[in-house]
């Protein structure tokens, strides 16, 4: 017979219901915890600070107070996994009690035989939850460098005036291409202000399928669907207090898109099959790699969200554009995974640093830091020399895009053919968008706008 797995787990046990508790109590000491079983908040507190749980099962509201008052007064150890039960009218009270930091809820009267999976869910979660928290601190803080240094200016201002407001924060707008490190600015946003000590949540909206996304963000009641067995809190709702950091935001589906704007501006939520609304305050955090304005012009973005969330924006620029920069952060990811691996991180040689600064880095910060690892596990007595990326010392040019021992005709070179073809080469590299193709040469839109309209038909250059 497989081991309980509450086998040997001390818990804390709190409900005023005799029956309820006696039943609850049995049913976890017949799995193996280690029960102790007390009836209101000033029993539950005198337990604490003489033992303590690896787990806490709890009831909201108490003859002598309300449970939460246990987690809100931080009696709980973070070892400690809470799990809060409530009467079917009392999810406002399950939902105080997650802010707080209660790992799950249960709604009354519910079997006991979900008690060992969601405690063991729980948990779990809550140590994901916590050695993924102490990898972000050890690994995703920001190399700002000196090519950032604008970006970082005005990360701090934005958190400057986050600690004046009072109320609401207004939102952040990251836009950068894939790998760039908009996840890590967004976290860096919500450490550094004044929210840090409430919840950062996180969706990639992408990931999100179009049928479950809205009960996904905003929450259902119980019986909103087939599946709505019972109530349960949105991502958005559970980052009240906090910040929520949408990912990939233009994924959203655009009847989904009217619904956050307006729970952005009214700052509050219907749950999916819910008549009433609750009020909400997450920070507002999105991120994007496309150009929402092309976007709004093709119809597949909703112009007024994005003048919502265009307030306060932050370009991250490629890596290619990161110029020695890109030295500095493969050596700080360097000893990043050196760390990981146990190893003393080795020197970046001069021809490995070559061909890093040669190399084009379309996949940005994300690809840098595979081709670090990659080349310190797999790297031979030469050392980081990244032999594979092409490029190195010879190459003409800091991009590397120029073909070597290339010599101008003698019967001559046109310079304004060259540079319509290195127009279109970028329009073509950008799938059709100037403005991103801009951003690869280096120069306005306007530029290749003219370049394109002198090479094409009238009407067909886009944004």
């Amino acid at each position: 017979m497989a081991k309980s797995p509450l086998a040997g787990l001390s818990l804390l046990l709190l409900d005023d219901e005799v029956l309820l508790r006696k039943r609850l109590a049995g049913f976890l000491e017949k799995e193996g915890a280690e029960v102790t079983a007390v009836a209101n908040v000033a029993a539950a507190r005198q337990a604490l600070e003489s033992m303590a749980f690896d787990a806490a099962l709890i009831d909201v509201n108490l003859p002598d107070g309300r449970g939460t008052d246990l987690l809100r007064d931080k009696l709980f150890p973070p070892t400690t996994t809470v799990v809060v039960m409530t009467a079917e009218g009392g999810v406002a009270g399950a939902v105080e009690a997650l802010r707080a930091g209660a790992a799950d809820y249960l709604v009354k009267p519910f079997d006991p035989e979900e008690l060992p999976v969601r405690l063991t869910q729980a948990r779990r979660s809550r140590q994901a939850k916590r050695a993924d928290e102490f990898r972000r601190d050890q690994e995703n803080e920001l190399v700002f460098g000196e090519s950032l240094a604008g970006v970082r200016e005005q990360l701090a201002k934005i958190t400057a005036a986050d600690r004046r407001l009072t109320g609401h924060l207004p939102p952040v707008l990251i836009e950068g291409e894939t790998g760039t490190g908009k996840t890590a600015v967004a976290r860096w946003i919500h450490r550094h202000g004044p929210r840090a000590d409430e919840p950062l949540i996180e969706l990639n909206c992408s990931a999100l399928p179009d049928a479950l996304a809205e009960a996904e963000l905003f929450g259902h009641e119980r019986g909103a669907f087939t599946d709505a067995k019972a109530a349960r809190i949105g991502l958005m709702e559970a980052a009240d207090g906090g910040s929520l950091f949408l990912d990939e935001l233009p994924s959203l589906a655009l009847g989904l898109q009217a619904k956050l704007l307006t729970a952005i501006e009214d700052h509050q939520l219907r749950r999916v099959g819910a008549s009433r609304t609750i009020p909400v305050d997450a920070r507002i955090i999105a991120a994007t790699n496309a150009d929402l304005n092309g976007l709004v012009a093709e119809g597949k973005f909703r112009a007024d969200l994005l003048h919502r969330l265009d307030l306060f924006r932050v370009r991250l620029p490629p890596l290619r554009e990161r110029g020695r920069d890109i030295i500095t952060l493969a050596t700080e990811l360097l000893a990043r995974v050196s760390r990981r691996y146990g190893q003393k991180p080795p020197a970046i040689p001069a021809e490995g640093q070559a061909r890093l600064l040669a190399h084009r880095w379309p996949g940005n910060v994300r690809e840098l830091a595979h081709e670090i690892e990659r080349a310190l596990v797999f790297g031979g007595p030469a050392g980081l020399t990244f032999a594979h990326l092409g490029g190195g010392p010879g190459t003409t040019g800091g991009a590397g895009w120029l073909r070597p021992g290339f010599v101008i005709p003698l019967n001559g070179f046109s310079m304004e053919a060259a540079i319509d073809e290195l127009v279109e080469l970028a329009v073509k590299q950008a799938d059709g968008n100037v403005s991103a193709a801009a951003r690869l040469l280096g120069v306005s839109r306007d530029v290749v706008r003219y370049r394109l309209k002198q090479t094409r038909e009238p009407g067909s250059v886009g944004e």
